[in-house]
C-alpha cells in the first residue's frame, strides 16, 4: 500500500512510503525521500524499491523492520559526481545499518549504496553469527 508523495512538514523534501505487503514480513517500510533537486514520483519510489528488495532478497527481508533511501543532488545544477544516495536499514533487534554512495547519475548512486548496504548486512549479521559460543575478548560467552 502506498501513500503519495508529501513534502515533509519540517525540512521540505518529498517523502514517499511504502508498506510491503507482499514480503514475507508485512512490517517492514519502506520510505524514499528526496531533496528540493530531485523529484519524488511513485515511477522513481518503484524503481528504487525494486532494486533494493531484488538485491535484498529473501536473505535478508525477515530480519529487516525499515528500509530509508534518501536522494540528493549535492552541486544542484553545477553537475560531476554529485548525486548521493544514502541508505539506513533497520534490521529487528540491532542499531541501524548505513550507507551512502556518490555517483554522476541516481542509477549509479543508487546501485552502489545498494551493493554497499549488501556488504555491510553481510558482515553485520555474519560477525553475529560468527561469535557461535566463544568467548569474546571482554571475556563475555555467548
Amino acid at each position: 500500500m502506498a501513500r503519495p508523495a508529501r513534502p515533509h512538514a519540517r525540512t521540505g523534501a518529498w517523502v514517499a512510503s511504502i508498506f510491503c505487503d507482499e514480503l514475507d514480513d508485512p512490517k517492514m517500510l519502506f520510505q524514499l525521500r528526496t531533496d528540493n533537486h530531485i523529484t519524488n514520483s511513485e515511477g522513481l519510489s518503484d524503481q528504487v524499491r525494486a532494486e533494493v528488495e531484488g538485491a535484498l532478497g529473501p536473505r535478508f527481508t525477515g530480519r529487516l523492520r525499515r528500509i530509508e533511501v534518501y536522494l540528493q543532488d549535492v552541486n544542484g545544477h553545477k553537475g560531476g559526481i554529485d548525486k548521493r544516495c544514502a541508505i539506513e536499514a533497520h534490521l529487528a533487534g540491532h542499531q541501524p545499518v548505513a550507507v551512502d554512495n556518490r555517483a554522476v547519475g541516481l542509477d549509479e548512486a543508487v546501485s552502489g549504496a545498494v551493493g554497499k548496504l549488501i556488504h555491510a548486512l553481510d558482515h553485520t549479521l555474519g560477525r553475529l553469527h560468527d561469535r557461535g559460543g566463544r568467548v569474546s575478548m571482554s571475556g563475555e560467552t555467548e
